[in-house]
């Protein structure tokens, strides 16, 4: 069996965004405080993070992978992050 590169591993999964209850939000506050946005732009393996012109980070939690890594790096308080409720985040697409 091949497991092919990366992209290609990304390319099995999905996720199901749950618009009520993000999984992850970044304190803007924190952020410019701690200095913080460009390692979570750098760090994060799915380009979940985005710097924009006016100096505060977008989340696009649809392509969150939940493995964790922005909480670990990031200075407490700056991001928020939990497990998306059941039947919502990252899957296995089938087929």
């Amino acid at each position: 069996m091949k497991i092919g590169s990366v992209p290609e591993r990304l390319a099995t999964l999905h996720y199901d965004v749950d618009e009520e209850q993000p999984h992850v939000e970044v304190d803007q506050d924190e952020v410019r405080r701690t200095r913080t946005g460009p390692l979570l732009v750098r760090i994060c393996p799915a380009h979940v993070y985005a710097a924009e012109p006016d100096g505060t980070i977008s989340v696009t939690a649809a392509a969150c992978l939940e493995c964790g890594t922005c909480l670990a790096v990031a200075p407490p308080g700056t991001v928020s992050w939990h497990y998306p409720r059941g039947g919502f985040g990252v899957g296995f697409r089938e087929g």
